[in-house]
C-alpha cells in the first residue's frame, strides 16, 4: 500500500523499500499473517505518535467506577449537608457509585424517619444526576442507600469534556483602514519614498578642510 492508501500491488521487498526511501518514509508490515504479507509506506514515527494520543484519550474516557461512601447524621446542620452533598456530586462525576449511610446513636434510633427524610432530600436535590440502585434500608444502627450516576448525567459529562477539549477558533485579524482625511494624508506620507539628501556627503566633509587652510594662511 502506498502512503496515500492506494494499492500498489505485489512487489519485491527491495523494490518496496526503495520506493519508501525515495519518499523519505518507512515500509511497515501491517498484516504479517496475510499471504503475501501486506506492507504500507508511511511515516512510522508519526503513526506511533498519533496512536499513543488515541490510546491516551481512550484511557481518559474510560470511567473507573467504584463504590464511595458518605456518612450523614440524622440531625445534620445545613452547612454540613451542603458540603456532603457536594462530595456525593463529585463522586458521581467520577463515575462512582455512592453508598449513603445515616448513622443513628442512642435515642436517635427511635426517630429513624429523620434519616429517611435526609435520604429523600438528597435524591431530590441531585435530581436527574442520580439513580437509586438500592433503596434505603435499616442495617443495625445505620440506614443505607446506594446511588449511581444516571445515563443522562454521564452522557452530559462526556459532552462537556469533549467541548472543553476543543480549541476555540482564532478570530481573523482585522485590518484597520483610516477614514479621516488627516489620517489618510499621514499614511500616504509615511508610505512615500524618502528623498535623497540635497548636499552630497563629500561636500559636507570638505568644509572643515577649507577652514583649516584659511587658518594656516593667517
Amino acid at each position: 500500500m502506498g502512503a496515500d492508501g492506494s494499492q500498489i500491488g505485489v512487489v519485491d521487498t527491495r523494490e518496496a523499500i526503495r520506493q519508501a526511501r525515495e519518499l523519505d518514509l518507512d515500509l511497515v508490515e501491517v498484516a504479517p499473517q496475510a499471504a503475501p504479507p501486506v506492507c504500507r509506506i508511511m511515516d512510522y514515527g508519526k503513526f506511533k505518535y498519533e496512536r499513543d494520543i488515541r490510546q491516551k484519550d481512550a484511557r481518559k474516557k474510560q470511567s473507573r467506577s467504584g463504590l464511595k461512601e458518605i456518612k450523614f447524621r440524622p440531625k445534620i446542620d445545613p452547612h454540613d449537608y451542603a458540603t456532603k452533598k457536594g462530595h456525593v456530586e463529585r463522586f458521581l462525576k467520577g463515575g462512582n457509585k455512592v453508598k449513603v449511610t445515616i448513622m443513628f446513636r442512642g435515642r436517635e434510633m427511635a426517630h429513624t424517619e429523620l434519616g429517611r427524610k435526609i435520604l429523600d432530600r438528597l435524591v431530590g436535590d441531585l435530581g436527574e444526576k442520580v439513580v437509586v440502585e438500592s433503596m434505603p434500608k435499616q442495617e443495625g444502627r445505620n440506614m443505607i442507600m446506594v446511588v449511581s450516576p444516571s445515563k443522562k448525567f454521564t452522557e452530559q459529562l462526556a459532552k462537556d469534556r469533549e467541548h472543553d477539549g476543543a480549541e476555540p477558533e482564532a478570530p481573523e485579524p482585522k485590518t484597520e483602514i483610516p477614514t479621516e482625511p488627516e489620517a489618510v494624508a499621514a499614511t500616504a506620507a509615511e508610505m512615500a519614498p524618502a528623498e535623497p539628501d540635497e548636499v552630497p556627503a563629500t561636500e559636507v566633509e570638505a568644509e572643515p578642510v577649507e577652514a583649516s587652510a584659511a587658518e594656516n594662511e593667517g
